[in-house]
């Protein structure tokens, strides 16, 4: 959980500081939210893929089911045929 907070917050920095340079220097807010977009995304891409790659397994492994106890694949199992 500590790597996703730190990666979001990473993340939102990346696009905010030179979103708030290029309002600063005076270019329109929409520009300035396109041109940080990009900054933003090519230094995340370049620099954050180590701790992109973590919150990623973080996510697999999260999502991944746990395997069965010995007790519950024998309740799951299906029923010898009657006869």
């Amino acid at each position: 959980m500590r790597t996703v907070l730190l990666f979001s917050a990473l993340r939102v920095l990346v696009f905010a500081i030179p979103f708030g340079i290029l309002l600063a220097i005076g270019l329109e807010w929409w520009a300035a939210a396109l041109i940080a977009a990009v900054v933003g995304f090519c230094v995340s891409y370049i620099f954050l893929r180590p701790l992109r790659d973590k919150v990623a397994l973080q996510l697999v492994e999260a999502r991944t089911p746990k395997p069965a106890s010995g007790d519950e694949a024998a309740e799951d199992a299906p029923l010898p045929p009657a006869g």
